[in-house]
């Protein structure tokens, strides 16, 4: 048994004990660690002890050849995988604790189940980048349940990943110019009250949604942006008391940011 820094105990293998318990012959367990599928064992002296984490990752692999996978990709699966933001990263770069997502967690192989023939290590590495998902042990943790649910209904719609990716990092843009320009406006009008971004965060949600909404009736009947593609003005860099009302986008620029499809992984 091996010892776990929180204290816990993680029951050990022996080489030929780990194949038996993942269903495998000992060559082919070997072959993996040969092509680097598997984190190296604990060693003592001649002795190899895997672990749990081992038996979870062999099971993923088993899920991942079933599902088409190449060993090959799944190689570069795991190398984005291993190389990925952990937990306590991804709460640390997008506020978490504030947040009002629900997370996911996921198995390697239920991730590539939601976006069918799209995790590449691109796909991952995009989506591990922007901090939609990060690692947790053996698992996936998805940031947000309404983007997993969104970006998986577009990819079955027949956009491709990478596009709902790359949509998503500007989408970004935008909402963190939104939220510059809401918190200038609260902080300028209301600086006595430290409450207040928390308090009326409801109030510029709906604005928000509202805003898109018209956006989108407008696009539709002929009246909106001439392009429909995504627009290209970065974050503001101004609060709100710098931006009169001439200058409606959250850039300063001619517009509103134009209506983009949500994200994701």
């Amino acid at each position: 048994m091996a010892e776990t820094e929180a204290g816990t105990t993680l029951r050990e293998y022996r080489t030929e004990e780990l194949a038996e318990a993942a269903g495998i012959p000992v060559r082919t367990l070997r072959f993996y660690r040969e092509r680097r599928l598997l984190p190296p064992p604990r060693r003592e002296g001649r002795i190899a002890w895997y672990d749990e984490h081992h038996l979870a990752r062999l099971r993923t692999i088993a899920a991942l050849l079933e599902r088409g996978h190449t060993l090959g990709g799944i190689a570069e699966l795991t190398a984005a995988f291993e190389r990925g933001r952990d937990v306590g990263q991804l709460g640390e770069l997008l506020g978490i604790g504030w947040s009002e997502e629900t997370p996911v967690r996921l198995t390697p192989e239920a991730l590539a189940d939601y976006f069918e023939g799209e995790v590449t290590p691109e796909n991952l590495a995009a989506s591990l980048d922007l901090g939609y998902v990060a690692t947790d042990g053996d698992e996936i943790v998805h940031v947000s349940r309404r983007l997993l649910d969104v970006s998986s209904a577009l990819v079955r719609e027949g956009v491709p990943l990478a596009a709902v990716l790359e949509t998503g990092r500007r989408v970004r843009a935008h909402a963190d110019a939104l939220a510059v320009l809401f918190a200038g406006l609260v902080a300028e009008h209301l600086p006595d009250d430290p409450e207040a971004v928390v308090r009326l965060r409801p109030l510029a949600k709906s604005v928000v949604e509202a805003e898109l909404s018209m956006a989108m009736d407008r696009l539709r009947a002929g009246t909106g942006p001439a392009e429909a593609g995504p627009a290209e003005a970065g974050p503001a860099e101004a609060g709100p008391a710098e931006a009169g009302p001439a200058e409606a986008g959250p850039a300063g620029g001619d517009g509103p940011p134009r209506a983009q499809t949500a994200p994701s992984p």
